[in-house]
């Protein structure tokens, strides 16, 4: 037992969560009754990490501004104009292959009860604006991450001037929440054997296959952008071939972020991540959190491709004008979906508002969202939440490209 121990513990760590998701789903398929209580894996992996990221944030975040030195870059900028790119790049897609692949709908009002989307962009990005000003108490509790970014921002900077003992302990915790981070990330291989278990034994994929043509659409839409519109920016950016870093980013954040379907919970996958490519912890400890907020490429896609599907079915005629318009819509809109209860399915409404389409048309193609979830909320989140480690490091890279250090970042990925 105990060499067997060794040899586990010796595996890295993907290799643990592949033999995890492997045993999840033989057991969901044949004994699923028998082996429902191995449900309770997934929901305590998820909710440690779940817990654990608004504290890390905060402290992360406040001890990196508290001793920024001076002149000293984080490449915020840069990441910021990354996010956005890649935001309005992925809407963009989801427009061109719905114009492709056109989509006709079923409509349903299934999994949409009680439910209201919100009134306008306006309104969409009140909240976000109300959620930086939020108590910071309540930011905290609620894992309002705008929230918990803008105080701990302002404490850091007015921490600036502080002892250096203060400091010192601000660092000891950090530190030590980094710590227990790392104990939960252990335990993913567990965590995720139960959350795929249970995706499968309650769920199962029977009831996706009458939305064949969408889920093709939505999930082509997000493997293209992974794998095609991402490494096109990545390689602008470092010039050199970008599939290593989008291929580890997609391994040890997008299979976690995959089963966990949350950006919150995968902050401290992001952060590990980060600091395995050995980036500037001043940077990611801003830029992880933040990019689970505004870095929505899924999302985009999302808004854009049941939107222009509700387009088709009502036969409503578009041109490329408005459509381009729908691609800078979604991406404004995706970058407020955190703030919004339900998430991205909640803003079709909104876009279907640009096309004249009734509210409680736009609702039934919610409802057709909810059906879908199961799989297209899995994808979207695996492809926001990876995309955040990635652009993160892209910037960094660049600016080690411009300062010769070629060698390092193939060492990095490798």
């Amino acid at each position: 037992m105990k060499k067997l121990m060794n040899s586990w513990n010796k595996m890295s760590l993907v290799k643990r969560i592949i033999v995890g998701l492997v045993v999840g789903i033989i057991l969901a398929v044949t004994v699923p009754e028998q082996a429902k209580p191995i449900v309770i894996f997934g929901s305590l992996f998820v909710g440690a990490l779940k817990s654990i990221a608004p504290i890390l944030v905060f402290f992360l975040v406040m001890g990196a501004i508290s001793q920024h030195r001076s002149g000293h870059e984080t490449n915020m900028k840069s990441i910021i104009v990354l996010y956005l790119l890649g935001t309005f790049l992925a809407g963009l897609v989801a427009v061109i292959a719905s114009f492709i692949f056109p989509v006709v709908l079923t409509l349903s009002v299934e999994g949409v009860k009680n439910v209201t989307p919100p009134g306008g962009i306006v309104e969409v990005l009140k909240a976000l604006l109300l959620n930086i000003v939020d108590n910071p108490v309540k930011a905290l509790f609620n894992a309002n991450y705008i929230g918990i970014l803008s105080w701990a921002l302002v404490l850091g900077f007015a921490l600036k001037n502080a002892p250096d003992t203060t400091k010192t302990m601000i660092t000891n915790f950090s530190d030590a929440l980094t710590q227990m981070v790392k104990w939960v990330i252990n335990f993913a291989p567990l965590g995720i054997m139960g959350l795929v278990f249970d995706a499968i034994a309650t769920s199962g994929v029977s009831a996706m296959l009458s939305y064949g043509r969408l889920l093709a659409v939505l999930l082509g839409c997000m493997v293209f952008v992974a794998l095609v519109v991402n490494p096109i920016i990545v390689y602008v950016n470092i010039r050199q071939n970008p599939y290593p870093l989008v291929f580890k980013c997609l391994r040890e954040s997008g299979i976690t972020a995959f089963f966990t379907r949350s950006s919150a919970a995968n902050i401290p996958v992001n952060m590990t991540l980060c600091e395995d490519l050995g980036l500037d912890k001043d940077t990611y400890s801003v830029s992880i959190p933040l990019g689970s907020t505004i870095n929505m490429a899924g999302a985009a896609v999302t808004i854009s491709v049941l939107t222009l599907a509700a387009v088709t079915t009502l036969g409503i005629k578009v041109d490329m004008p408005t459509a381009l318009i729908l691609s800078i819509l979604s991406a404004v809109a995706a970058c407020g979906a955190s703030g919004v209860a339900g998430g991205s399915l909640l803003l079709i409404p909104l876009a279907c508002s640009l096309f004249g389409i009734p509210n409680d048309i736009a609702m039934k193609v919610v409802g057709i969202g909810f059906i879908v979830g199961v799989i297209q909320d899995s994808c979207e989140t695996a492809l926001n939440s990876s995309t955040d480690a990635l652009f993160t490091a892209t910037a960094e890279f660049a600016k080690w490209r411009k300062e010769g250090k070629e060698i390092i970042i193939k060492k990095r990925v490798a």
